[in-house]
């Protein structure tokens, strides 16, 4: 278990869809709950969709004192699946959300019916690291407009930045109106990220999507957790950046829900 510092939970704002087993989308450091628009209503058809913004994301408050540690952050989802009355969910997460994701799986065991890995680790590495240190540069010494170019270098495939210019508008526009402080401190956390010790541990149904042009963590990582985690499986998505749910929504949803078909199946019996 961890023993990170940790303040109260907070009361977490997110999209709510659908009805069956409860799914829980976690978003990546510096995103929101939208990150995961174009796959809610593909999800919610079979199961209950619940895409919260993490602390000092999005809609949800930033708490006076708040840590921003993967202990505090797992405790708000643990909160927030108490007060909707879910003893145990699919937990997908991306990138950031795919190590929180991780982490309650390793700590909760109990809480996680199947846990999906969108652009994951099981580590934070230096190429990683480094990634972020350019980002909080950038954006301190260089302004907004530089800061949202390099965000969407590193994060998109170039072909799809290209093909969706409209999209790489809306970004440099929400990057203005942004407070960041929460993403700085958070992604400080992930600097420190490191489970492989006990990774091998996850006994839960796996699943790990990793794209191959990723330039944020490296597509390595999800061999390493394919052959870290037993009886998981993967899927590589080729030309493809790292925000997988917004380039290739239709290729991940097409993974991603046969896996909990076959992952409800084959559950315990432990009730969502």
């Amino acid at each position: 278990m961890s023993e990170e510092p940790a303040g109260p939970p907070a009361e977490l704002r997110c999209r709510v869809e659908g009805n069956g087993p409860a799914v829980v989308l976690l978003h990546g450091v510096g995103g929101n709950h939208t990150v995961w628009n174009d796959v809610v209503p593909g999800l919610a058809k079979e199961f209950l969709v619940i895409a919260p913004d993490l602390r000092g994301h999005g809609r949800s408050p930033s708490p006076s004192g708040s840590y921003y540690t993967f202990a505090e952050l797992m405790g708000d989802i643990l909160h927030l699946m108490d007060e909707k009355g879910i003893s145990s969910a699919h937990i997908v997460g991306l990138s950031g959300g795919a190590l929180l994701a991780l982490r309650i799986t390793l700590d909760h065991p109990e809480r996680v019916r199947s846990l999906t890995m969108v652009s994951g680790s099981a580590y934070t590495d230096a190429h990683t690291r480094s990634v972020a240190q350019r980002w909080g540069e950038t954006l301190v010494q260089e302004g907004p407009d530089r800061f949202a170019l390099r965000l969407l270098k590193d994060l998109y495939y170039p072909d799809w930045v290209e093909a969706n210019l409209d999209f790489a508008d809306s970004v440099r526009e929400q990057v203005k109106h942004q407070d960041y402080a929460p993403a700085v401190e958070w992604a400080v956390a992930m600097g420190r990220f490191d489970e492989r010790k006990r990774v091998a541990s996850v006994a839960c149904p796996t699943l790990i999507v990793q794209a191959m042009n990723d330039a944020v963590i490296d597509a390595s990582h999800g061999r390493i957790l394919r052959q870290s985690i037993p009886g998981s499986q993967i899927r590589i998505l080729t030309e493809t950046g790292h925000l997988v749910p917004v380039e290739r929504p239709k290729e991940l949803l097409e993974t991603i829900v046969p896996f909990l078909r076959s992952a409800e199946r084959n559950s315990d019996g432990r009730q969502s």
